[in-house]
């Protein structure tokens, strides 16, 4: 669900910053920016769990890192580039890791001060 509602506001900024010259350009491009991060959000979850499974430890950071390092390189093969797909491996699965880490240790980026 957040996959898509992501989708759809990156095709939504897509469309504003680059005008499209007709309107089935424009389904074109929401529809192929929707499908992406959905389908990333897919990757990530199917190579999260088939990670906890294998290596057996289901609260792992790691199968995090996993996850995101597998959408990273499926990214890296919609566009075509290695090199786009190596650094979003390590870019998303960094962040996954450290979201998860940040999840099991309670830290909070924003909200009122603790008193």
């Amino acid at each position: 669900m957040i996959a898509q509602l992501t989708g759809l506001m990156g095709s939504a900024y897509n469309i504003v910053l680059y005008q499209p010259a007709t309107t089935l350009e424009a389904v074109q491009r929401a529809t192929s920016v929707t499908t992406t991060m959905a389908a990333l959000g897919a990757v990530f979850g199917m190579a999260t769990c088939l990670s906890a499974q294998a290596r057996e430890a289901p609260d792992d950071p790691v199968n995090y890192f996993v996850g995101g390092c597998a959408s990273g390189i499926f990214l890296g093969a919609r566009t075509h580039s290695a090199i786009n797909g190596v650094s979003a491996c390590l870019g998303l699965g960094t962040l996954a890791l450290f979201t998860k880490i940040g999840k099991k240790e309670g830290w909070k980026i924003s909200g009122p001060p603790v008193v």
